[in-house]
């Protein structure tokens, strides 16, 4: 009892203080299930450590790539980037100035250590296919250095992924078990530890599944932060959050990871007066992710009826204003590489039970579909817990797959347990439902290669959770990359799109709009509409 009055006493101070011009108290739907920024690949610590992590590079909201931890963007035309044979050297230097919360420069050797963290096949990084590609680092001095990278590709100077880490605080954690680091890393062990850090701010409280406190970093280089204390509050259920802001709990909802857009609508049309509400189209792809391990859905023409059965256009008209186009594949329409002409598949609930009948699913017993051996056609899905757009969307395929035969059985966790064990482990029966924020012209290798297929043997490294697996994807994702001609690559985003929407390793959905929810005294925010949020530039953001 006396834990539980203390923290509702903690959350009383803070809705208290959320009124002071010195402070900024954000609402957010999820928190973090680790805050190492190389493992795991939740929105939710991508939100937090970018008030607190500055990566070499990154787009910024206009989606040009730019330096954040470096000099100037090396390119082959400045000459910071040459060929070498298949490959390329590209050559960075680390900002003038550049140090962890604890002093410590960050250095050419945190850049080395991060890329032997990366690379090693039982470190657990989210994303591990630029570590691979870079073969050897040489080190100029302790600003500046050279990555040697294996081939050419388009985007040869972007490094986002490649997530610094202080040498000098995890390299002994990383060397004595690599297996054991993604449990032992001290963003975890000893989170508020100022040296983690290399951004304005750093974290200086945690109270797990509540909130995160950040403090300016005395060591950051760059322009000075304009709030002493920005606390970020997880309140997972959206009615709650949305009741947290208008109580002054929170002073704004970040649009990365909020209100749903439907009930950001509803929100505007009541609150208007006192609060802007900005609406951003983003790079966000709602989808089903499907377990094609699962003896049901390893069948392609029941995946096609699945996606037949849906009224999707329905859907986001009556849930979203039609603000929320349908998804034909996981490329979204902001993007340039965008492919219309590719296999779509319209509501046709006919076409959908004759696919069903021909896989051998007939209608039985109560309506539902059986095959020859009675198994009944039965499925699970698993999706974020609170969020009340995904439940209505549950619903809704609830009710329609009902329709022809298919039970559905919707299931719910906390983000930090579906995104940090759920989904990364690949523990799903049948399907789960998020969304995959992206970069522009992102190309899907971590999440459709058969290289990045997390499992036990490679510590769960990869984001392919559905298990995917076809050489012609394979092959056009590595064509893709290499590619430096912007003609020629379109037309094989062209393809990749066709082979997406015609295997349907994950049934698309709906593009998202981000919806910030902001005081009007609030300036200097600026959306950018991909997975690189809003925060990296949070030096900009001020009370007028």
């Amino acid at each position: 009892m006396r834990r539980l009055f203390a923290a509702l006493l903690l959350t009383t101070l803070l809705a208290g203080q959320a009124l002071a011009k010195d402070e900024l108290v954000i609402g957010i739907t999820q928190f973090p299930a680790t805050f190492n920024p190389a493992i795991e690949s939740m929105l939710a610590k991508t939100y937090v450590l970018a008030f607190a992590q500055r990566p070499i590079t990154a787009y910024d909201a206009s989606w040009q790539l730019i330096c954040l931890e470096c000099e100037t963007l090396p390119t082959l035309e400045n000459g910071g980037a040459k060929v070498e044979g298949k490959g390329i050297a590209v050559t960075y230097t680390l900002k003038a100035g550049a140090k962890w919360g604890d002093g410590q420069p960050v250095t050419s050797d945190d850049v080395v250590f991060s890329w032997s963290v990366g690379r090693h096949p039982q470190s657990g990084v989210a994303s591990a296919e630029l570590f691979r590609r870079i073969t050897r680092i040489d080190v100029k001095d302790a600003r500046t250095f050279t990555l040697h990278i294996d081939r050419l590709t388009f985007d040869y100077n972007a490094v986002n992924d490649l997530r610094l880490l202080p040498a000098h605080l995890e390299r002994s954690r990383f060397e004595a078990a690599p297996a054991e680091y993604r449990n032992k890393t001290a963003y975890d062990q000893d989170t508020t530890n100022p040296g983690l850090y290399n951004g304005p701010y750093r974290v200086t409280a945690v109270v797990q599944g509540s909130h995160v406190v950040l403090e300016p970093n005395a060591y950051w280089p760059g322009p000075k932060p304009a709030f002493k204390r920005i606390v970020i509050k997880a309140i997972e259920n959206t009615a709650s959050l949305e009741a947290n802001l208008l109580s002054g709990g929170v002073d704004m909802i970040a649009g990365e990871l909020g209100l749903p857009l439907d009930q950001s609508l509803a929100f505007e049309k009541r609150h208007g007066d006192r609060f802007t509400v900005v609406t951003k189209p983003s790079l966000t792809y709602e989808h089903l992710d499907l377990n094609l391990g699962s003896p049901i859905l390893a069948d392609v023409q029941v995946r096609r009826a699945l996606l037949l059965a849906l009224d999707r256009d329905t859907m986001t008209r009556q849930l979203f204003d039609g603000r929320q186009p349908v998804a034909h594949s996981m490329v979204p329409p902001l993007d340039w590489v965008h492919a219309d002409d590719i296999a779509q598949y319209p509501y046709d609930p006919v076409q959908a039970a004759a696919l069903l009948d021909a896989a051998g699913w007939k209608t039985g017993a109560g309506g539902i579909r059986a095959n020859a051996k009675g198994d009944k056609l039965a499925l699970e899905l698993v999706t974020t817990a609170g969020n009340r757009s995904r439940e209505l969307v549950a619903q809704v395929l609830q009710a329609q797959w009902r329709k022809l035969g298919i039970d559905l059985r919707v299931k719910t966790e906390p983000p930090r347990v579906l995104f940090g064990e759920t989904v990364t482990k690949r523990k799903f029966a049948h399907m789960t439902m998020f969304a995959w924020y992206s970069a522009p012209e992102n190309v899907p290798h971590s999440t459709l290669h058969s290289d990045a297929i997390p499992s036990a043997a490679n510590n769960w490294s990869g984001q392919n959770y559905t298990g995917y697996v076809n050489p012609a994807m394979d092959r056009l994702i590595g064509s893709i990359e290499t590619e430096l001609n912007r003609p020629k690559r379109k037309v094989l985003w062209r393809e990749l799109q066709a082979l997406y929407a015609a295997d349907l390793p994950a049934l698309p959905l709906y593009f998202k709009a981000d919806a910030f929810i902001l005081p009007k005294e609030l300036k200097g925010l600026e959306p950018t509409g991909h997975q690189d949020p809003s925060p990296y530039w949070v030096e900009s953001w001020r009370w007028e």
